[in-house]
């Protein structure tokens, strides 16, 4: 897991060259297509990326975008009507029979099928309209690392280009670097706090959101940790009625509208004696990890990057071996 985290950068930086003139075509094809919505369908880490895709096109290009659920077409055999959507499936394998199955019936049911996939060669490449590469190369450790940041940087690239974001295409193109200076940051002052930590909230919002949910996956799948993802708006909902003194909450912030609202409930929390780990804003009482300033589109990117050091830590800190959790394995076959 350190060893496939630690090459995002280099990661990144062969992807944007490689997909640099498909990405190019497909923005102009989608411009020209205009779709009337845009539907997302993934598992796991690769979903927790089609978040990332959801926020990104509908703050940027203004059009509806949803998650799909597999299921409807893979267990329920119903068929939707998705004439002029766009269908983007993520997946690091290109080989889960759910998504195959869910990419099959959108296109049959009329959606301009694309595909974000690691595996040219895999059923789901073949089936896709267009297929953009991830270019991760093999990824061993059964949680997803360089594979899920190259997924945003996909998706960030399909935005750029379709959107014809100058500004973002430079960030894009700043990002290997700035993801290798980001591996470096020293987050090790979370340690302490979540070594003996049974539970732990992670909060973001926005763009963000895509980053907690899949540092909530890493601590239960690596560190045997349960956390659980939730907006900053969200908590406060009900959940927050559980964060108290031993129930400590990893805040992740980037700078965009939403981050005066996050800066505000961490500091509330704090107040409250919470254990509070702030990356992103800096509030009173609270313990803040370092990151650095890049657009906000691409600051997701980088603090999951930087998570990804800390969770490996913080496994071994807690006696887990992080490339061997139990009761997994690296490609799961849903139906």
């Amino acid at each position: 897991m350190f060893r496939e985290a630690a090459e995002a950068g280099r990661v990144v930086r062969a992807q944007l060259e490689r997909n640099r003139a498909a990405a190019e075509d497909l923005g102009r094809e989608l411009r020209g297509l205009r779709p009337r919505a845009v539907v997302t369908c993934a598992r796991g880490s690769s979903d927790h990326a089609a978040t990332y895709a959801k926020y990104l096109v509908e703050t940027r290009l203004g059009i509806l975008t949803a998650s799909a659920a597999p299921s409807i077409a893979s267990v329920y055999r119903s068929s939707q009507d998705l004439r002029g959507c766009l269908f983007i499936a993520i997946s690091q394998s290109g080989g889960s029979p759910d998504v195959l199955a869910a990419a099959q019936a959108a296109a049959r049911a009329g959606a301009f099928v694309l595909a974000l996939v690691n595996d040219e060669a895999s059923p789901l490449a073949r089936e896709a309209r267009h297929c953009l590469p991830l270019c991760a190369g093999v990824e061993e450790s059964v949680a997803a690392t360089k594979t899920y940041i190259a997924s945003l940087a996909a998706i960030a690239h399909i935005v750029a280009a379709w959107s014809e974001d100058a500004r973002l295409l430079e960030a894009l193109a700043g990002s290997p670097a700035a993801l290798e200076r980001a591996w470096e940051l020293p987050w090790d002052a979370a340690i302490d706090p979540l070594r003996e930590a049974s539970h732990l909230f992670v909060i973001a919002r926005g763009v963000g959101l895509a980053v907690a949910q899949e540092a909530a996956l890493k601590c239960k799948e690596t560190c045997g940790l349960h956390a659980e993802s939730f907006s900053s708006a969200e908590v406060r909902h009900g959940p927050q009625a559980l964060l108290e003194g031993g129930f400590p909450a990893l805040v992740l912030a980037q700078d965009d509208e939403t981050r005066p609202g996050i800066e505000a409930f961490a500091r509330e929390l704090a107040s409250r004696g919470v254990a509070t780990l702030c990356a992103g804003v800096d509030a009173p009482g609270t313990t803040v990890l370092p990151t650095i300033e890049a657009h906000p589109a691409i600051q997701p990117l980088l603090l999951a990057q930087s998570f990804y050091r800390l969770a490996n830590a913080l496994a071994v800190a807690r006696g887990h071996d992080p490339d061997r959790p139990p009761n997994l394995r690296k490609v799961t076959r849903t139906l």
